[in-house]
């Protein structure tokens, strides 16, 4: 019979049980977020959270009695170094169940079981607001109202002294403001200054450019039109000249042919000659 025993058993001998609650501690302690069911983060929840108490006292003995539970020198030295860092000031509740959806198939409810620490979205939305300075006391005596009413009273003082100085605060900062843009437009319009002659320069320049281009493309003109006009007046000096070297060809042959015909008449001469001295000697 079962008198006293209230703990969930999840279906398991003791032995299962204390397997899968260790293995389940130390994907807890290695992931910090586990999804499971609910029975399941519950015991698994009363497992770990004593552990965890444990490891805020690093001592041999802790850790030997640890590692009774988790059988993990990994998950034994994540515990007593990173988890205990981020937990050593929380006096206890460690961990976190979110109920989820419920399971395909036999429809088990289903939670996530993570590390509170860990979350650090819930920590921001979890941060206190802080608490006006102002204390009412409903007690009826005349002192403690008048303990009130000065504590009103300087309150006021107070936040009438720290908008006073959020102004001044406001109005030093609008003249620094001013200052700075007082301080930029000069250089701002020096730096216009010198876009302009910088501008100007340019201008200049392309202009002697236009011009040295206009004058090169006049002499370039100039050039192939003098060349054009060479060419016109070779034919017609060849032409002049063709006349001239015809009438000079024909002198020469005229002189060539004289010379040849002189040597045949004096030796038609010298025959002459022979013959009437040949004639006078009979």
């Amino acid at each position: 019979m079962r008198h006293g025993k209230k703990f969930n058993h999840l279906g398991r001998t003791a032995s299962h049980r204390k397997a899968m609650l260790s293995n389940m501690a130390t994907s807890l302690l290695e992931h910090k977020r586990i999804s499971t069911t609910l029975a399941k983060a519950k015991e698994l929840r009363k497992y770990i959270e004593p552990l965890i108490t444990k490891a805020k006292e690093d001592s041999t003995h802790n850790r030997r009695v640890v590692f009774s539970y988790l059988k993990n020198k990994e998950s034994i030295k994540n515990l007593f170094g990173e988890v205990v860092e981020k937990v050593g000031n929380r006096p206890g509740g460690y961990t976190r169940i979110i109920k989820t959806n419920f399971r395909l198939g036999d429809n088990a409810n289903m939670c996530i079981i993570e590390l509170v620490d860990y979350n650090e979205l819930m920590l921001k939305e979890a941060q206190p607001a802080k608490k006006s300075g102002r204390r009412r006391s409903r007690r009826g005596s005349g002192k403690a109202s008048d303990a009130t009413d000065s504590q009103e009273e300087t309150t006021e003082k107070v936040e009438k002294e720290g908008k006073k100085k959020i102004a001044a605060k406001a109005k030093d900062e609008k003249s620094d403001a001013k200052d700075e843009k007082s301080e930029t437009k000069p250089k701002d319009e020096k730096s216009e200054t010198k876009a302009k002659d910088e501008k100007s320069e340019a201008k200049v320049k392309d202009a002697e450019s236009e011009t040295k281009a206009k004058d090169e493309k006049s002499e370039t003109k100039d050039a192939d039109a003098s060349e054009a006009k060479a060419e016109s007046e070779a034919p017609k000096a060849e032409k002049a000249a063709a006349p001239k070297a015809a009438d000079e060809a024909e002198k020469d042959k005229a002189s060539k042919a004289e010379e040849k015909e002189m040597p045949k008449a004096k030796d038609e001469d010298a025959k002459e000659e022979d013959t009437d001295e040949s004639k006078k000697s009979e």
